[in-house]
């Protein structure tokens, strides 16, 4: 708590002012928040070709206007239809991914945190979004990532997840059950007030592996951590959050500076975690940095990925 309230209060990530001349970047729940914000940095930097990754399209195309009378640049962004929630939606998505001739880097940003339990695709709908869907996305972005790393000369591709720092207030003794996310969607013992948090153990462990399993030199594969912000993210966490991060939190646009570093750091950022725009990785929690954490993310990397091969079978080999 003590690094996490001076982080809050007397740290500041840096203006991005990195540029993106030419480049493609994909942004995933750029309507709103953190990826509103981080899609307009983007375009402010002079990318060619910005795709506005949204569930809801016409907040999409309010989102798209805004950017470009505040960035006095049209024709830029596109808005693209994905539901994280539904394997088809993401699939369809993917598969138009694919088709573009060129992808400098992408954030995937997108996740839902809610205390309310609902089912998705077989699984509680946080785990669902901000887990399993969003390592599914990751792997069609990957390959387009890949190629555009070879076909562009000096280019850098960056692929990074938006974490949290709370994946370390919570365990995961779920781990050693036979079926990891099913025991996770279990309602009776659901433990809903701490399901973001977990969901976001769960992709740190995921997005650890990933990037064990990638060249640094192919694609750059980070995690980071933008701190408490004010954004939609928490739009169902009723008056106790709001209250809770009415003094604290830094403003969306502060935020989103953070999403912008992950695109823009070097190799030094592969697999690693950043917090404030720059990789603290003794900031993980003791429990991914632990053998046991380790065991864990093997053994949910293999059910994970059984789970996805159904979705799309052969998806695992663009790793």
């Amino acid at each position: 708590m003590p690094g996490f309230l001076y982080s809050q209060f007397f740290v500041r990530p840096s203006y991005p002012e990195q540029s993106f001349a030419e480049q493609t970047v994909l942004v995933t729940g750029a309507n709103v928040g953190l990826g509103l914000e981080a899609a307009r940095h983007v375009v402010r930097l002079g990318a060619a070709r910005v795709i506005l990754a949204v569930r809801n399209v016409p907040a999409g195309e309010e989102a798209k206007k805004d950017i470009e009378i505040s960035t006095g640049r049209s024709g830029i962004c596109e808005v693209w239809e994905v539901d994280l929630a539904s394997y088809k939606s993401v699939v369809s998505f993917g598969d138009r991914i694919t088709k573009l001739a060129r992808l400098d880097a992408a954030i995937l940003n997108a996740a839902v945190a809610t205390s309310n339990f609902e089912v998705a695709e077989g699984f509680e709908r946080t785990i669902t979004v901000n887990v399993v869907n969003t390592l599914l996305l990751s792997l069609f972005v990957l390959p387009v990532l890949k190629a555009t790393g070879k076909k562009i000369p000096k280019s850098q591709p960056r692929l990074t997840f938006v974490v949290s720092e709370v994946h370390a207030w919570v365990g995961l003794p779920e781990w050693k059950s036979d079926h990891i996310l099913q025991t996770l969607s279990d309602q009776p013992t659901a433990k809903m007030g701490e399901r973001y948090p977990l969901s976001k153990l769960l992709e740190v462990l995921l997005v650890q592996e990933l990037a064990g399993r990638v060249r640094g030199s192919e694609v750059i594969i980070n995690m980071i951590n933008p701190g408490l912000c004010h954004s939609a993210l928490g739009r169902e966490g009723g008056w106790s959050f709001y209250l809770f991060k009415l003094v604290p939190a830094r403003s969306t646009e502060v935020g989103s500076r953070t999403l912008v570093a992950g695109i823009t750091s070097g190799l030094e950022s592969h697999g690693a975690y950043m917090s404030d725009g720059h990789v603290e990785n003794t900031a993980l929690s003791p429990f991914v940095r632990s053998d046991e954490g380790r065991q864990a993310r093997i053994k949910l990397w293999d059910e994970v990925s059984t789970i996805l091969e159904g979705v799309r079978p052969g998806i695992m080999q663009n790793v």
